[in-house]
């Protein structure tokens, strides 16, 4: 395991259960006590966690955790849900992408698809993004057109967020906004932890023909800070074979097409 890993476990290790020691810790992931000292130590140091006598307990912060810490939580999942939101997508479109890993993973496999980097009548494929690592993840993997929304980076997830990238956002017309989400349920909507995320987000779905929200099946029936969207404005839900039928369920009796995948 290396150190991104085992501090992505630590955290999480942390949320479930507010406190954790060395030992246990150690014990849980196979590893030293020392290399558990110095992994709080330095998690610490970033402020992620609060470091106690023969232990450590969680920050607030440890439910926003960079995206670097992300990619290994439920990575499976996300490959399968990130391949089935890229076949929604046609040659030609204009499409929008959020950031998270999510979305990353959808991005990984629209790039890999041959037919939406040319097509008989030569139409090209457009994404908007405001996340700098999708935009990356596009450009060295493809030839479709990739369009930046401006605005100020959140280190966090490698987003732009703030007014330079809304004044872009409100010129184009996207044909989909896939849109990755910190939680989405039934009353109260698609929403993200962080209200700059959302705003942007919100922006995109303003601006789509149709709405698909990915989110993989720890998000579903969760809440969070900043709404995006209410669920009425949703298409579709792309998830996780995992998700519990009967909140399946309770998605497609408000109108949204599941898809799990």
């Amino acid at each position: 395991m290396d150190r991104y890993a085992r501090w992505n476990a630590l955290l999480e290790l942390l949320t479930d259960s507010g406190r954790v020691s060395v030992e246990d810790a150690a014990a849980r992931l196979d590893v030293s006590q020392a290399t558990i000292r110095r992994d709080f130590d330095q998690l610490a140091q970033q402020q992620m966690i609060t470091r106690t006598r023969g232990g450590a307990v969680a920050n607030g912060v440890s439910y926003d955790l960079p995206l670097r810490y992300k990619t290994a939580k439920h990575s499976a999942e996300k490959q399968r849900i990130g391949t089935a939101a890229a076949a929604l997508v046609s040659p030609g479109m204009v499409v929008g992408l959020n950031g998270g890993t999510t979305t990353t993973e959808v991005a990984r496999a629209l790039a890999v698809r041959p037919d939406l980097n040319s097509s008989a009548d030569g139409a090209q494929l457009t994404v908007v993004t405001n996340a700098l690592n999708i935009a990356n993840e596009l450009l060295v993997r493809s030839r479709m057109k990739i369009v930046v929304a401006g605005g100020v980076v959140r280190p966090q997830s490698f987003e732009l967020v703030g007014p330079l990238g809304g004044a872009l956002l409100r010129e184009v017309t996207l044909d989909v906004a896939l849109l990755g989400v910190d939680a989405i349920d039934v009353q109260l909507g698609a929403a993200a932890h962080h209200e700059g995320e959302a705003s942007m987000n919100n922006l995109m779905v303003a601006r789509a023909k149709r709405v698909v929200i990915i989110a993989d099946s720890s998000k579903l029936g969760g809440h969070a800070f900043a709404r995006i969207c209410p669920i009425e404005r949703i298409e579709t839900l792309v998830t996780d074979s995992g998700a519990d039928p009967a909140t399946v369920q309770s998605f497609r009796d408000a109108g949204v097409t599941v898809v799990c995948a």
